[in-house]
């Protein structure tokens, strides 16, 4: 039967997910950091050896070996080394001071081999301790074990296992939540702060801020919704998952969790372009006869794509069938306008398009959207006009600020409505 303290130590395993070697090293760096303050000295290299089933303890001083040395020699060594590095700093100093660019410069430490008491020995005084001896031999000293601790010697063990505890969880979760960067994870609304919200994701919590939240959406403790994990990275304070609900990434999630032909790999999405809590274009193929690409992504009656619909919060979402060919792409990513003619110009990668004079605030879009989700969707720009050559030009290159609409109700044939918009960075 395992001692209590090994029981104990399993159960911390337990709840905090850890691995129990990571929990034995904890707490054998506690007792080598409180052995240290009751018992050793600065140039002890303290290591501890813990056996859970007996709660015993060993204690050694961990040496190696190294070519004997002159001392005196060795001293002025190192004096050399800080005169070198209050130079630097000096000169450091006074570069910030006169507002000059700092210098890069580093110490060349060409002045020899460096001794240290705490963990080197010199292999004369190690053949005293053990016979035969040798440069680069590891010696381990057994000390003697104390029977007790003294009560700043506990607290110093106390702090040393909290903080390894603690470091030791961070490594797990940033593991674990490495491996879903780039899905889709269900959370639980915690908290605003700002304009930032907390995101309850079990073990963690994830941040989504303010770029990352659809403007139409409100986000109320409690409420349970989908989240990208976006990026995850490990800062001083811990990880850090930060998870967004307007990426195009997530549409694509989506589409690959609800339609079984997107994630059998039998349709496949070529692109996205998303304005998040608005509208999304999404251009879909397949290389297989028997399929309809959009009738796949649609659903029976419109189910499939509904229920998308409803987890982006009423986002309307537009599917049109990618082609080679940038006429009839250009001409699909317009729909629902009917496209009367095409010029293209591949030099400037530019499509100027004629539509009816009834069809041109369609194409257009309310706010200049609907061309400008075609321009991103297709990576040209598209200039539109009416049958009697009045244009509005939507630049997908240029956009890089909010998109200039200019709409008004036509009186007449002659009114001008002018779009402009710019090409994603990609």
């Amino acid at each position: 039967m395992s001692s209590p303290i090994e029981q104990a130590i399993r159960q911390i395993c337990e709840e905090k997910g850890l691995a129990f070697e990571s929990v034995i090293d904890a707490i054998q760096s506690a007792l080598a950091a409180a052995y240290r303050k009751d018992f050793g000295d600065k140039n002890s290299n303290i290591e501890v050896e813990f056996d859970p089933a007996t709660a015993q303890s060993r204690i050694f001083d961990v040496k190696t070996v190294v070519d004997d040395m002159d001392l005196a020699e060795l001293e002025k060594l190192e004096e050399e080394r800080k005169a070198r590095a209050e130079a630097l700093a000096l000169q450091i100093e006074e570069a910030r001071k006169s507002g000059q660019e700092i210098p890069a410069i580093s110490i060349e430490d060409d002045l020899g081999p460096r001794f240290t008491p705490k963990t080197d020995i010199m292999v004369s005084e190690a053949q005293v301790l053990k016979m035969g001896a040798k440069v680069g031999d590891i010696i381990r000293t057994e000390m003697p074990t104390p029977g007790e601790f003294g009560r700043m010697a506990a607290m110093t063990a106390k702090q040393v296992i909290t903080q390894k505890l603690r470091e030791a969880e961070r490594e797990v979760i940033f593991s674990e939540f490495k491996e879903h960067e780039g899905t889709m994870m269900n959370g639980t609304v915690q908290r605003r702060e700002g304009r930032i919200v907390l995101v309850d994701l079990g073990r963690t919590t994830g941040v989504m801020r303010s770029e990352d939240q659809i403007p139409s959406e409100r986000y109320n403790p409690g409420d349970r919704i989908k989240v990208f994990v976006r990026q995850v990275g490990l800062t001083t304070k811990g990880p850090e998952i930060l998870v967004s609900r307007t990426s195009e990434e997530m549409v694509h999630t989506l589409f690959e969790f609800e339609i079984p032909e997107v994630s059998e790999g039998g349709v496949e999405i070529k692109g996205i372009a998303r304005e998040a809590g608005s509208r999304s274009k999404v251009a879909v193929t397949t290389s297989e006869s028997s399929i309809d690409p959009i009738g796949a992504c649609i659903g029976q009656r419109g189910t499939r794509i509904q229920t998308i619909i409803a987890e982006l919060g009423g986002e309307k979402i537009d599917i049109v069938e990618w082609s080679d060919d940038p006429q009839t792409f250009i001409t699909n990513a317009l729909s629902p306008a009917k496209i009367t003619h095409i010029e293209l110009h591949e030099a400037d990668k530019a499509a100027f398009v004629k539509v009816k004079e009834d069809q041109l605030s369609l194409a257009i879009g309310k706010g200049g959207q609907n061309v400008r989700l075609a321009a991103k969707l297709t990576g040209w720009k598209i200039n539109i006009s009416g049958d009697e050559e009045k244009v509005a030009e939507v630049d997908e290159v240029a956009k890089v600020e909010e998109p200039v609409v200019e709409e008004s109700v036509p009186e007449s044939a002659s009114e001008v409505a002018s779009t402009s918009t710019e090409e994603p960075t990609a």
